[in-house]
This record gives C-alpha cells, structure tokens and sequence, in this order.
C-alpha cells in the first residue's frame, strides 16, 4: 500500500453537529469513514479555567494526502473556535480495509 492511513480525531458539541461535519468530509472524500460515537466527558483548560463539557467524539479514517484539505474543511465547518483535531498513524491493520480507505480517499 502507498498511502499511510491516519485515524484523525475530533469533538464535537452535539451528534447532529458531528453527523452533518462527518457527512460533508466523507461526500468530500477527504475521508473513507467517519465513526460517531457516544457522549464523552471532557475536562480541560480553556481561557484560564477548568471546564467541563458533554462532547461527541468522532473517530475520522483518512490518509497522509488529504489531510491538509481534511483538517482545512473540519475547521471550517467546526463550532469550535479551537476544534480538537489530532491524528495518528495506522501502524498496521486489516490489507483489505486500509486498501479500501485508501481508495475512498482519492
């Protein structure tokens, strides 16, 4: 395979928020999947305070070529003034799966 494959990462204040961003970047093709889970909890700093929120994390499958574009669109598209927005890279997996998140990516 040629591509590296990433898992990219992000919050989300609500699942109908999350849905519709997930939605445009995977009509996008900026990437193959986008994984909605459940309600999370977040604690962080934000603006010299401790904060707490209920958040929607989605787990984004794309590739080491289109991230730029994916995390350009994501920002745009994001609430957030600062999104959460990381990535790592896919070691190994499934051929048959990261080939076919390669293809839905081109």
């Amino acid at each position: 395979m040629a591509e590296e494959i990433l898992l990219a990462m992000s919050t989300f204040p609500d699942a109908q928020i999350a849905r519709s961003v997930s939605r445009q970047l995977v009509e996008q093709k900026l990437a193959a999947c986008a994984n909605i889970g459940g309600c999370v909890e977040s604690i962080y700093h934000w603006q010299g305070q401790i904060e707490e929120a209920q958040e929607t994390l989605v787990l984004f499958k794309t590739t080491r070529s289109r991230f730029e574009e994916f995390q350009r669109v994501l920002r745009s598209l994001h609430p957030y003034e600062v999104p959460e927005i990381v990535a790592l890279r896919i070691a190994d997996g499934f051929p048959g799966y990261l080939q076919w998140v390669e293809s839905s990516c081109a």
